[in-house]
């Protein structure tokens, strides 16, 4: 029986997978790098900026004393970003309505910092729905390790298989999968609304 239904952040509930490309860029770009979309989905998508950097300094040679100050403006870019574009939709709001009143406990794990994670759900007016949230910098290794998924369930006090964990990234998915849960894997943002929850007759 599924007790609780746990969301990525980035892709899933926020449609933020290019705000962070373009942040992430526009910091490279002051320094002479640059990645491209398709390099960005199929190999960053879904990683923590520190994680991101170091691929990115054993691939292009970013150097290693630039990372902080790179990870500096892209937290500025990205939250430019979240303050402008950021809104509420009605899509989320009647989902997350809906399984709360069918009594689901809810959470969100994603490998952005909470910082991040807390700016974005504000933004988008969903933080309330949450019985807590979790990131990247709360001492869980990073996905594809599926450590933050397996803290939730601890303080869900649930087993994997009482959970569905929602994700759109490789990255999730794998570290979804690898923590015994059921997986619904999304294409992205417009694909999370009440029919993923309908057609497995959650609802």
């Amino acid at each position: 029986m599924i007790k609780a239904i746990i969301f990525d952040l980035d892709g899933v509930l926020i449609d933020a997978t290019q705000w962070h490309f373009e942040a992430l860029n526009d910091a490279l770009k002051v320094f002479g790098y640059e990645i491209g979309m398709e390099e960005h989905l199929s190999t960053y998508n879904g990683l923590p900026t520190h994680e991101k950097l170091k691929l990115l300094s054993e691939r292009k040679g970013l150097p290693t004393g630039l990372h902080e100050i790179v990870r500096v403006l892209k937290r500025k870019y990205t939250d430019e970003r979240v303050r402008q574009l950021c809104t509420p939709t009605h899509e989320k709001q009647i989902m997350l309505t809906t399984l709360k009143n069918k009594g689901y406990k809810l959470a969100c794990c994603s490998n952005a910092q909470k910082y991040s994670v807390l700016n974005m759900l504000n933004g988008a007016g969903i933080s309330h729905f949450f019985d807590f949230i979790l990131g990247n910098d709360e001492g869980y290794k990073p996905k594809p390790q599926p450590d933050i998924y397996l803290a939730a369930f601890k303080k869900l006090k649930i087993n994997p298989g009482e959970a569905i964990i929602v994700e759109d990234a490789l990255h999730g998915i794998e570290a979804a999968k690898r923590s015994g849960a059921k997986v619904i894997a999304v294409a992205g943002f417009e694909d999370v609304n009440l029919s993923l929850f309908l057609d497995l007759n959650l609802i």
